[in-house]
Parts: structure tokens; C-alpha cells; sequence
């Protein structure tokens, strides 16, 4: 090649290059996939973390939700079904490929509903949560920990006080899908300890989310879809719930305590947030009940002053990371 043609060459190569699409994030920024980020905690979390500064894969569903969250400075919108293994196959793909590794992965996408007395509800409907809250995490979990291993993140998983506390009547598929997240969180913590990964668990107490209005929604398209008619008391059920849940406080407090467990050196194991004291009393007072329970039985249970010494040896180290 003669050298005017180097010279031209040289020169369209640069233009090429300057008019390539730039990333909108630094080569040094953290990036943390949410899922489940269009409303709710999703949402509120999403924002907290590119508001200061981090990038976050923002996971969603709806066309709507992406395009509405990738219009966020420092958000790269991931359609992305927990439910589908293909669709996280392919965002496994698409992160690895842009090559900003994935520091942290929040698995927030989850369902309520499954509501039912056991003996009267459709064992589809605990399917459809434990394929959400359980399978979606489990999926979510082992697709992305190859990247968060490398990079020597942190795995933070959205669990809720209702995964501590004793389920209420009609309410297992839930109760019983975020006791799941309990022992997953454990066991998975412990798992990851010697890659240098971190495991933790947000406990939410009743915040402002879509989750209640949602699950009634699913009830009521189901009723059209069998009979095309939903009862009077079907209708207010859902009003009621949607007056409930927008009554709520912004979930705010929920995002500092995934802030703490994502970033700060001493990430605890577990995160009880709840919005008020009454809430808190509730579970605590709910676990001291089955400390009871489980000691009321067998030639091995304590005396009172044994637990008040077990109490007070868990409580001397309340502040350590593995608590």
C-alpha cells in the first residue's frame, strides 16, 4: 500500500472509531445486575445504585419497563425472565461480552400469591411462585456465579420477614418460598466463603411494591379467562390491597441495607428491615417463640439460664461479618 493510502487509511479508521457507540460507564465502575427492576424494591434499589455512580444490569419483562429503565444514566436494561433459562443464558452472554465483569448479582425478582387454604387451592398456583421466588433464584445464582466469583463479589438475595416468621393461614406458597431463600442463603454463603464471594439476605417487611396488587391481578385474569366474570368480592379485594400496598412507605430504608450488605467491608448475613416497631417486634418475638417450641422437648432442652448464656454469646458477636 503506497502512502497517501496509509495516510487515508489511517484516517478512516479514526473516524470509525470516534463514531462508535461509547459505554456510558467507566472502565472502573461496579456493575450489579438487579433482577426484577421495574417496580418496587427493583426499581427503588436500581436507581439508588446509578444515582451514586455504580452500573447496574437492570433487569425486566415488559418492553415498556426496559425501555423505561435503560432511559436511567448508568442502566443497561436486560430483558430478562428468571423463569427462562434461555433468556439468562443470554445475559450471561451479553455482560461477559461487554466485558465490564459483574461485581454483584441481587436476585430480587419475585412473586406473590399462591394464596389459598392448602386443601382448596390449585397446587398450580404454588407452582407458578416456587418457579419464580425459588427456581428463578436458584437459576439466577448458578448462571451468574462464574462472574461474580471472578470478580470476588457479593450475591444479595431479597428475602422478606415473611421467611421468618410462622405463615399465616393461607399464605404457604409464599411464606414457605422465602423460608427457602433462608437456607439457600446459608448454604450458598457458606459455599461461596472459600471462593471470596459474600452471601446476604434483605428481609423486607411491608414496603410499597406492586408484588400484593400483582398477585391479585393473576386471580382475577384467571377468573376472566375461566368464567369471564369476577365477583363483587374478587374486585374489592383487589382495591383493598391496592389502597393497602400504596399506603406504604417508599422502600427507601430496604436499599441502604442492600447498599451496606453490596459495598461495605463488614456485610452481614442477614438484613430485617422493616418500616415500623411494631413490625420488628413481630419477628423477633415470632423466632423467640420457636426457640421455645424447639426446646419443649426431648432429654436435651435447656433451662432458661442456658439460653439466656446462649442469647447473650450470640449477641457479644452480633456485629460479626458471619452472623
Amino acid at each position: 500500500m503506497t502512502k497517501p493510502f496509509q495516510t487515508l487509511a489511517t484516517l478512516l479508521a479514526a473516524v470509525v472509531l470516534f463514531a462508535a457507540p461509547q459505554p456510558s460507564f467507566a472502565d472502573d465502575q461496579k456493575s450489579i445486575l438487579v433482577t426484577g427492576a421495574s417496580t418496587g424494591i427493583g426499581r427503588n434499589l436500581t436507581e439508588t445504585l446509578a444515582a451514586n455512580g455504580y452500573h447496574v444490569y437492570a433487569g425486566a419483562r415488559k418492553d415498556k419497563d426496559l425501555a423505561a429503565l435503560d432511559a436511567i444514566d448508568n442502566v443497561t436494561a436486560v430483558r430478562l425472565d428468571v423463569t427462562r433459562q434461555d433468556q439468562i443464558d443470554t445475559a450471561v452472554e451479553m455482560i461477559t461480552e461487554k466485558g465490564t465483569g459483574l461485581y454483584a448479582l441481587v436476585n430480587n425478582a419475585g412473586v406473590g400469591g399462591g394464596r389459598g387454604q392448602v386443601l382448596e387451592a390449585p397446587i398450580e398456583n404454588h407452582t407458578f411462585v416456587y418457579s419464580v421466588n425459588v427456581e428463578g433464584v436458584y437459576r439466577t445464582t448458578k448462571a451468574f456465579a462464574p462472574l461474580i466469583i471472578e470478580s470476588g463479589g457479593r450475591i444479595v438475595t431479597t428475602g422478606s420477614i415473611a421467611g421468618t416468621i410462622s405463615a399465616i393461614p393461607g399464605f404457604s406458597a409464599y411464606s414457605g418460598s422465602k423460608h427457602w431463600i433462608e437456607a439457600f442463603t446459608d448454604s450458598v454463603a457458606e459455599e461461596m466463603k472459600p471462593k471470596g464471594v459474600t452471601v446476604s439476605v434483605v428481609e423486607p417487611g411491608n414496603y410499597k411494591s406492586n408484588i400484593r396488587r400483582s398477585s391479585v391481578s393473576r386471580t382475577i385474569e384467571q377468573v376472566k379467562a375461566a368464567s369471564g366474570e369476577v365477583p363483587e368480592e374478587l374486585q374489592e379485594t383487589y382495591e383493598a390491597t391496592a389502597a393497602r400496598e400504596l399506603s406504604y412507605k417508599e422502600p427507601d430504608e430496604v436499599s441502604e441495607a442492600f447498599m451496606h450488605a453490596l459495598f461495605d467491608e463488614n456485610p452481614l448475613r442477614r438484613y430485617v428491615v422493616v418500616p415500623n416497631a411494631e413490625e420488628q417486634a413481630f419477628t423477633i418475638g415470632t423466632q423467640i417463640n420457636e426457640l421455645v417450641q424447639l426446646n419443649q422437648w426431648g432429654p436435651y432442652s435447656y433451662s432458661r439460664d442456658e439460653l439466656v448464656k446462649m442469647l447473650d454469646e450470640a449477641l457479644s458477636g452480633e456485629d460479626d461479618s458471619e452472623q
